[in-house]
């Protein structure tokens, strides 16, 4: 019952690391993180991501651009793409390793310590890149509500907003961190198996041939 209950742990550990990271990796090429509020032209909307500016219009349709150089970029952009990178190449790293180490599978299945290393590692990385990807779209929520907010730039100046982006970043980035701690805490109540019947047996027969030696000498 308890390897039954640890196998469904860590089952969903990684289902739920596999989702984050899908996320992640959306997260990463949306062109949503920021969208322009236009009160006075609702026919046209801008967004921005972490590789292109986008304008979506009525009539003309949507309209994107990718960024001319990575320093074109605002700073909390620059350093989103960095880490968000970093949690999508994590989040990949730990989901082959951790994936590795689960129970259910017959590969190494005498070498449990292995297996467990190998799940705590993974889950060590996943919960890494939720870090990693948390970062970036909570700091780039927090510039644009400053932003947002700032009173020295005039009320008919347009303003950035949350793009949808932001959001899916906070659903990767928790399930992410869920799935790591799962992955963690399945593996930390894995305990050791005894040795089997058949190396039993022949470690008995070994230590009874290794004594009648011994006494025929």
């Amino acid at each position: 019952m308890a390897f039954v209950f640890r196998v469904a742990m860590q089952f969903v550990g990684l289902l739920l690391s596999l989702l984050g990271w899908v996320l992640s990796m959306i997260t990463t090429y949306l062109p949503q993180w920021k969208n322009l509020n236009l009160d006075l032209n609702e026919m046209e909307n801008w967004t921005m991501g972490l590789w292109q500016a986008c304008v979506i219009q009525e009539e003309v349709g949507r309209q994107c651009k990718d960024f001319d150089s990575f320093l074109a970029l605002p700073a909390e952009l620059r350093i989103s793409r960095i880490l968000m990178f970093l949690s999508n190449g994590l989040g990949l790293l730990g989901l082959l390793v951790s994936g590795s180490g689960l129970d259910c599978l017959r590969v190494g299945e005498t070498r449990r310590g292995l297996k467990k290393g190998l799940l705590i590692l993974g889950g060590i990385l996943i919960w890494s890149a939720g870090i990693s990807a948390l970062a970036p779209v909570s700091w780039v929520a927090y510039k644009t509500v400053q932003e947002f907010w700032d009173e020295t730039v005039p009320e008919i100046v347009p303003r950035w907003e949350f793009g949808e982006a932001l959001f899916l970043g906070w659903f990767a980035g928790f399930f992410l961190l869920v799935g790591g701690c799962l992955l963690n805490w399945a593996a930390c109540s894995t305990q050791a198996a005894p040795a089997s019947g058949h190396h039993a047996v022949a470690e008995t027969r070994y230590h009874r041939q290794h004594r009648e030696m011994h006494k025929g000498i």
